[in-house]
């Protein structure tokens, strides 16, 4: 069986139940699986983050809908536009607050969410690099926006938050480019690079236009089983994300440092003592 055709996306659709009216492709999936005992374990993995997931935010649906909401919802008097974009933000802003939370809750396992942000030393944006990293690297099928492949993702990013972007080279430390997203990020906006090596382990590189004043010192600290190191340099604000221990991050934060643009083939600063 060609290994190429059963890939994270058809395992995925298979634990989603998405192939039970495909019986074909089903049946060969779950050939795969028998004949292939660490696929078959990833798969029960995400099985069981879908089913945690489902549970955590079961509650909120017997919830009673507040009252302004069921006001401006059920209301018998019509609802100007502004008022309804207003209402499905404050819904959008909600569900992916449960959703953040849930899946911190299954891949930061030695602390609660709210007690790792809270003993953090870094800034707001560090803190947004290290939420986002939470939620897109378990992601099996949608991990990215636009896959390494695309072309126009460096020139994509780099226009819409206006910093220049480039698709860092980590082959060396055996990490592979998966692909980059648009993320908000406080009044403005990011973007997130995503990196794979052979064993499936995923890094991020969260890249942001700073703002003023924002500490340029070369940094780094630990938030559960995370590492980030950080930085600004050039007008960039760039934070390394990733469960690996110290010394491999700190090999990839080089790297990635004298990649930037206009760097020089100068080694990053000395790391920051914590404040």
């Amino acid at each position: 069986m060609d290994r190429d055709s059963i890939d994270d996306e058809l395992l995925s659709a298979w634990v989603d139940g998405e192939l039970d009216g495909q019986p074909e492709r089903r049946d060969r999936v779950e050939a795969w699986l028998r004949e292939h005992p660490q696929d078959a374990a990833r798969v029960r993995q995400w099985a069981a983050d879908r089913d945690a997931l489902r549970e955590r935010l079961a509650p909120a649906l017997d919830e009673p809908v507040p009252d302004q909401v069921r006001a401006l919802v059920l209301g018998r008097e019509a609802v100007p536009p502004r008022r309804w974009r207003q209402a499905a933000m404050a819904a959008g802003l909600l569900l992916a607050g449960g959703l953040i939370g849930a899946l911190l809750g299954r891949h930061w396992p030695s602390a609660e969410p709210a007690a790792l942000l809270a003993g953090a030393q870094g800034s707001g944006w560090v803190q947004r690099a290290a939420y986002a990293h939470g939620v897109y690297v378990p992601e099996p099928r949608h991990a990215v926006e636009v896959k390494a492949q695309e072309e126009h993702l460096a020139r994509w990013l780099t226009r819409r938050i206006e910093v220049p972007v480039k698709l860092f080279d980590l082959r060396d430390q055996g990490f592979d480019l998966v692909g980059g997203r648009l993320l908000p990020d406080g009044p403005g906006k990011s973007a997130q690079l995503m990196y794979q090596d052979a064993q499936g382990t995923r890094i991020t590189v969260y890249l942001r236009k700073p703002d003023e004043g924002t500490d340029a010192a070369f940094r780094y600290e630990q938030q559960g089983e995370l590492g980030l190191f950080y930085w600004v340099e050039s007008g960039a604000g760039y934070a390394l994300v990733g469960a690996l221990p110290k010394e491999r991050l700190l090999a990839l934060a080089e790297s990635i440092y004298r990649q930037h643009p206009g760097a020089g083939a100068t080694s990053p600063p000395a790391v920051a003592a914590p404040r």
